[in-house]
């Protein structure tokens, strides 16, 4: 079967600082024509870091579009032709006290492909240590949690975590640990 949706015609309706939206005019694959407004995003890395203590490094911030401190893996966007394993590196260095020597990659996936073209890729951080200082941006916020895997099953369980990629990165921990 034929699912594919081609584009006729495509409008910029936003130019943001680093999203756009886009509405596009496109042709089903039963012939009909319909609108599609979508968002392209550069994509975004994060990072599950694991101390030698057997604990996650999460961070919590404020996140405007929920209204509500979130707790998360450390991530952000990548820039501009940047390769997702340092922006995961990056990120758990400006969002932490911590740094790590590498990082492997565990996953990718589209965050919500309903509306948004973003695409999170999932790391895992090698030989987690403290470090002295923060790298912050000064527009970012954060407070370091660390968590053992049981206070991260029970966070779960109470819903004390809802982030889709924090949830995904967590679950290949806790698999080790079934």
């Amino acid at each position: 079967m034929d699912l594919q949706e081609t584009q006729i015609d495509s409008k910029l309706i936003l130019e943001g600082s680093f999203i756009n939206i886009h509405q596009d005019t496109v042709k089903l694959p039963n012939g009909k024509h319909s609108q599609r407004v979508w968002i392209s995003h550069p994509g975004a890395a994060c990072v599950l870091a694991i101390t030698p203590e057997q604990q996650v490094v999460l961070v919590r911030q404020w996140r405007y579009a929920t209204q509500q401190a979130l707790l998360e893996v450390p991530a952000g966007k990548l820039d501009a032709g940047e390769n997702p394993a340092v922006c995961a590196l990056r990120e758990l260095a400006e969002e932490t006290p911590f740094t790590a020597e590498k990082v492997e990659k565990l996953t990718q996936f589209y965050t919500a492909p309903g509306f948004c073209n973003e695409i999170m890729y999932v790391y895992r951080a090698i030989n987690v240590r403290k470090n002295s200082q923060l790298n912050t941006n000064e527009d970012e916020f954060t407070e370091t949690i660390l968590l053992n895997i049981d206070e991260t099953r029970k966070a779960i369980a109470n819903c004390e975590i809802q982030d889709a990629k924090t949830l995904i990165a967590l679950n290949f921990w806790l698999s080790e640990h079934a």
